[in-house]
């Protein structure tokens, strides 16, 4: 039996029984932690079939809760301190309100005359190249209008071919913006970095040496091989710190997260909602933004197959 199936019967129990006063309290005050629990566990008992116990009655104030449990599983009912309402199930309202007011939103709240678009990705990330490719027929449609970067969440879960990608990328972006767009348009076809560097005839030598003064900049590979420097955000990775400091501002938890005019955004992957989110950010909007980009959601991963599936999924 199910969370979802032992809720109902709590349900209908509870409705059915408040209907007879089966929590009415007889001096009209508050009833004891032992009594809530005492009633509640002679309400689950009343339908044999129902395997739940109360495994803990908690004081919060105007409400007990009540911490049961079922087929290893636990949830949480609740009971006015009278013994004469009992809830179920709750929803916070607080916490609701608090989540809403927190969540990202589609369009920017704060308008500029260049908004400034910040895309933190991991380099191996699936999730990360599939807004990659979204978002480049945007980039290039908007060229100048925009302030766009390229960043790396501070940690990479896909070990150190990342490391090394982010880095690369990092300094293909110092020979210029477009380089690094045209870079990545052939990278995000299959991930063939030593194809994609010839291709888009990025220069090697000034390439090499940035990613050696990057490396040692940043105690990247250093970190790397210290393993007490890494983090423990779900599973130990290895740190990635060029952009901590705007990890930390922005609170990047994982990848991709996208941020406009210093605002998290959280928009469609496909390049018509990406075109919205961003042009919803200037001030007075340019004509390029009146242009039909595509609909279609790039897929995941390396590739240009497009998915019927939208996603919010992210690399944490």
């Amino acid at each position: 039996m199910n969370k979802r199936n032992i809720v109902i019967i709590l349900l209908f129990l509870g409705l059915s029984i408040l209907t007879y006063n089966f929590f009415a309290s007889d001096s009209g005050k508050s009833i004891s932690p032992e009594e809530a629990k005492a009633k509640v566990t002679k309400l689950i008992a009343m339908n044999p079939d129902n395997p739940a116990v109360v495994q803990e009655v908690i004081d919060e104030g105007g409400l007990y809760r009540i911490v049961v449990s079922a087929n290893g599983q636990s949830f949480d009912s609740y009971l006015s301190k009278d013994g004469e309402k009992f809830f179920p199930d709750m929803i916070n309202l607080k916490e609701m309100e608090e989540a809403q007011a927190n969540a990202p939103k589609p369009e920017v709240s704060v308008k500029s005359d260049k908004p400034m678009v910040e895309l933190f990705v991991m380099s191996q990330c699936p999730y990360g190249t599939q807004i990659e490719k979204g978002i480049l027929p945007v980039l290039n449609l908007l060229g100048d209008k925009i302030d766009f970067e390229l960043k790396f969440v501070d940690y990479a879960i896909h070990d150190k071919v990342e490391l090394d990608e982010q880095t690369q990328q990092y300094c293909i972006g110092k020979q210029g913006k477009d380089k690094l767009l045209s870079y990545l348009g052939c990278f995000l076809e299959d991930g063939n970095s030593s194809r994609c560097l010839t291709e888009t005839e990025i220069d090697k030598v000034p390439l090499d040496k940035c990613i050696i003064d990057t490396n040692k900049e940043f105690k990247t590979l250093e970190n790397y091989a210290d393993k007490s420097t890494w983090t423990q955000t779900n599973s130990p990775s290895p740190i990635f710190t060029i952009y901590q400091e705007d990890n930390t501002k922005y609170n990047i938890e994982g990848s991709p997260e996208l941020v406009i005019n210093e605002e998290k955004i959280s928009a469609y992957r496909d390049p018509k909602n990406l075109l919205a989110s961003i042009c919803s950010a200037f001030n007075t909007q340019p004509e390029e933004c009146n242009q039909e980009l595509s609909s279609a959601t790039p897929a995941p991963g390396f590739g240009m197959d497009t998915t019927s599936t939208p996603t919010d999924a992210t690399c944490d």
